[in-house]
């Protein structure tokens, strides 16, 4: 037996209270300054997402308007308004019969994107702003007579220091 085990028989490891407390301070600073970033990026993320989906419909709504213009949609189908816009944003996702030669239909969207800031257990299509032809661009009012744009009810401020419903 050696001095040294003579004078401690009895030696324990592990940690001592003092060291889970300074490693319990550490986490919870750690903890701390993630929070509020992991919160930023899924805003960020949501953000992403809602410029996407309004382009997407926008982009629908602005075909089905140009395929009205040029003719490859009949001037009389209940599909379209007299300005040449869709009735509902549900007409995006059906098939819509083009006239002409070799006419065959068109759906200008497969779904309607959801808003990722409004209440999901909406429909799609009733989670966005509708704004006809003849609404003023600043009301928060759908006229009801075709979808000329779409954007969100949200006044809730962004990343970016604007407000979600001028998007």
């Amino acid at each position: 037996m050696s001095h040294r085990q003579k004078k401690y028989p009895l030696q324990y490891s592990g940690l001592t209270l003092i060291e889970l407390l300074v490693v319990m301070v550490i986490l919870s600073i750690l903890a701390s300054v993630a929070m509020p970033l992991s919160e930023l990026i899924v805003r960020r993320n949501n953000e992403l997402e809602l410029k996407r989906n309004l382009r997407m419909i926008r982009t629908a709504i602005d075909r089905f308007h140009q395929d009205w213009q040029a003719k490859k949609l009949s001037q009389f189908d209940s599909t379209a308004s007299v300005d040449g816009y869709p009735l509902t944003l549900v007409i995006l996702t059906e098939r819509v019969s083009l006239t002409g030669e070799g006419a065959k239909s068109r759906r200008y969207l497969r779904r309607i994107p959801p808003n990722p800031f409004a209440d999901q257990s909406l429909p799609a299509n009733e989670q966005w702003l509708r704004l006809s032809y003849l609404d003023d661009p600043d009301t928060f009012t759908w006229g009801g007579q075709d979808v000329y744009d779409v954007k969100v009810e949200s006044e809730k401020t962004a990343i970016d220091g604007s407000t979600y419903n001028v998007w």
